[in-house]
């Protein structure tokens, strides 16, 4: 299905050069584009003997963590509950979203291939956004389970039955593909013909549509709108669900009640915070956007998904519990 995406962005890439070189040119040939060039991190020269091993350490733990943590909701009956249930997607998506691009950048920094063909750069643009679309939905769904499991313990189970967490996750990934299809689709149907050499480590929108020979401002603007209104959305809809726990747990008689409910929302909070807070940095400084947006494009795509796992690990006895039950401790 993706190879037939491919093909056909890349008729419809030669159509548009075809017709719209030809008439801005004024007879100048045109080199129609059909791979990039990854350039790399930006400022990075001389760095890559030492950002090479880190950057595979923390990608082998990333994929490490993330499986362990799926292993052991799996074989543990006491962790098959709805909170474990999108715990174990959101292991899925880290490992996804670290993946998208950084095989790619550490084969970059080995100096093995820097080139990257039409279609696995839209691929890259695809499955970046589709994921990352994914997670931030996800972490909102996560936070109306805690709502539920705080405010309304005595339905809590009826509420969110496996039907309905089914349907939740479903619907997650179902609408990030449909967001991410649109902004590919949009990015990848511009005319190409001229630089191929993406200023950047990885394939994104804005750093593909500035060599395209046609007038970006329409995908530019559709995609700094859409990127900007669902992380938005999502977060208010999070902070709407934790000013209701705060609400509950003030009004808890019981101090080991009030532990209990800050600790199951405690690893929730500090992953919302980590996926969150470098994106709200940049949105809210821009003039530090050109300077933030690297590093925290390395953070969200290589060291928060490592992070996302040792965090449920270290703030959770349940998970330790399992943990040590798989692995034959006592």
């Amino acid at each position: 299905m993706l190879s037939e995406l491919h093909q056909a962005l890349i008729v419809i890439n030669l159509l548009h050069v075809f017709f719209f070189c030809k008439d801005r040119s004024n007879g100048e040939n045109h080199t129609v584009v059909t791979r990039f060039i990854l350039l790399g991190i930006p400022h990075t020269d001389g760095l890559q003997t030492i950002l090479f091993p880190v950057f595979l350490l923390f990608y082998i733990c990333t994929l490490f963590g993330n499986l362990l943590i799926m292993v052991t909701i799996l074989t543990e009956p006491h962790l098959h509950t709805p909170m474990y249930f999108f715990l174990f997607n959101l292991s899925i998506l880290d490992i996804g979203f670290s993946s998208v691009s950084t095989p790619k950048m550490l084969a970059n920094l080995w100096g093995q291939s820097s080139r990257i063909s039409w279609g696995g750069c839209a691929s890259q643009v695809f499955f970046y956004h589709f994921i990352g679309d994914t997670e931030c939905l996800l972490y909102t769904v996560m936070a109306y389970d805690r709502y539920l499991a705080i405010c309304h313990p005595l339905r809590y189970l009826i509420i969110m039955n496996r039907k309905v967490c089914a349907i939740l996750a479903a619907g997650t990934w179902v609408t990030s593909s449909f967001h991410a299809t649109i902004l590919t689709t949009l990015t990848f149907t511009l005319p190409y013909c001229g630089s191929n050499e993406v200023d950047y480590f990885f394939c994104d929108i804005f750093p593909v549509v500035k060599l395209a020979c046609a007038n970006t401002i329409i995908i530019e603007t559709i995609s700094f709108i859409n990127i900007g209104v669902v992380p938005m959305t999502c977060f208010i809809l999070i902070l709407a669900s934790y000013v209701h726990i705060i609400y509950s747990v003030l009004k808890m008689s019981s101090g080991e009640g009030r532990r209990k409910a800050i600790s199951t929302c405690a690893s929730h909070l500090a992953v919302v915070t980590l996926f969150f807070g470098p994106c709200a940095l940049i949105y809210t400084q821009p003039s530090l956007s050109e300077i933030l947006v690297t590093p925290v494009h390395i953070f969200s795509n290589v060291v928060t998904p490592m992070l996302n796992p040792v965090i449920y690990t270290l703030r959770n006895k349940e998970v330790k519990t399992a943990l040590i039950k798989l692995t034959g401790g006592r």
